[in-house]
């Protein structure tokens, strides 16, 4: 998908005649073709909306551009999200709005009179767009931080087991068979350091007299430690502790319960299932809004052309209103043929300002121009 679309409405001359506006458009896609422009070109439909007064318009301007950064900010967003979700790669080639891809749902782009009523003031459309994009981006934030929060859950859990063996838990590194438990009789667990393990295994059937011999077996290492068991009469594990702390081996508190620890596993599985869960119901709910954002920035885009059109080129304008997606390469060129085809239709004190349109222009052109930057 193209990062970046080019709408643009130019002037009929004369005015009123669909004629001629269709030989302007069939001039516009010879002339893209003439010049090998790698550009889709499709016809924008610009409803007949309520204008109001010149002042109105006027103090729209401001805010169709603020309007526009806001929306343009949220569909960012949501893309960003999609992605770190492992969604749409970066050619965005799998976001579709409204359930086709974006080039075949602007060249069939058509005004939701539902939705935005062309008789409402162009003020209240404004709004009515601004407050459907705040709740979507209100609904996706709930929805990111319960994801999230199991997210973080999982991540702790998992920090947990990657720490030393000093402080981790324990419980999934051992097995039944690992403990020898009985009415004189204990099992212990030593954390030996991993440049010690020799010394370990040659000196703990001498750190106290009733030690089982040849019972230590190694049950897991790290980068630092390993972890040992070693099994003795219950009567002298005080004494082993501190025998064993004196040669520099830890000897960890651990009570085995196998109810606990399948507990602790199947909390761990529902925990992972709930995240997947979660983490694709929150990537089709992304892709819904996104869809719904675009939707409704197209509704934006259109009635800024609409209103610009107005102030540039008078009470009820006769515009072709066309969408490109330029490269970066040509749009310089796209540009230059945009501007053969406006004729003579603006006066010369036009070039002496400033175009501050929606999408960020900053040239000055003899055509109502504004860009979506979708990436």
């Amino acid at each position: 998908m193209p990062t970046k679309y080019l709408i643009a409405a130019l002037p009929v001359q004369p005015a009123g005649d669909d004629a001629a506006g269709n030989s302007l458009w069939r001039s516009l896609q010879d002339s893209v073709s003439h010049h090998s422009v790698d550009t889709p070109l499709y016809r924008f439909t610009v409803p007949a909306l309520k204008s109001g007064t010149l002042d109105s318009l006027l103090a729209l301007s401001d805010d169709l551009i603020r309007s526009n950064l806001f929306i343009e900010g949220a569909s960012h967003r949501i893309r960003r999200q999609i992605e770190d979700l492992g969604g749409a790669g970066e050619s965005g080639g799998l976001i579709n709005v409204d359930g086709v891809p974006v080039d075949s749902y602007l060249s069939r782009f058509v005004w939701d009179e539902g939705k935005y009523p062309t008789r409402s003031p162009l003020k209240d459309i404004i709004a009515s767009i601004l407050s459907r994009i705040t709740k979507i981006e209100d609904e996706l934030k709930v929805q990111a931080a319960k994801y999230n929060s199991v997210k973080n859950h999982l991540r702790t859990i998992y920090r947990k087991q990657s720490v030393s063996l000093v402080v981790r838990d324990l419980s999934n590194l051992v097995k039944p068979e690992d403990i020898v438990t009985s009415e004189h009789l204990a099992t212990l667990l030593a954390i030996v350091p991993k440049c010690s393990q020799k010394d370990w295994l040659s000196c703990y059937e001498s750190l106290d007299t009733f030690v089982v011999p040849r019972s230590s077996k190694r049950l897991y290492e790290d980068n630092e430690y390993a972890l040992y068991t070693v099994t003795l009469f219950a009567k002298v594990v005080g004494n082993f502790k501190a025998h064993a702390s004196d040669k520099g081996f830890l000897i960890r508190d651990f009570v085995y319960s196998p109810e606990a620890q399948e507990s602790n596993q199947d909390d761990l599985e529902q925990l992972l299932q709930d995240e997947e869960a979660m983490r694709t119901s929150l990537m089709q709910l992304l892709y819904a809004r996104y869809s719904e954002v675009f939707i409704s920035w197209m509704h934006l885009c259109a009635v800024y052309v609409f209103a610009e059109s107005i102030l540039r080129y008078g009470p009820s304008p006769s515009i072709l209103c066309v969408v490109l997606a330029p490269s970066a390469e040509s749009e310089k060129k796209v540009r230059n043929i945009l501007e053969e085809h406006c004729g003579n239709a603006n006066s010369n004190d036009f070039w002496k300002s400033e175009d501050d349109g929606v999408g960020g222009e900053s040239e000055a052109h003899p055509y109502v121009s504004s860009t979506m930057n979708v990436a």
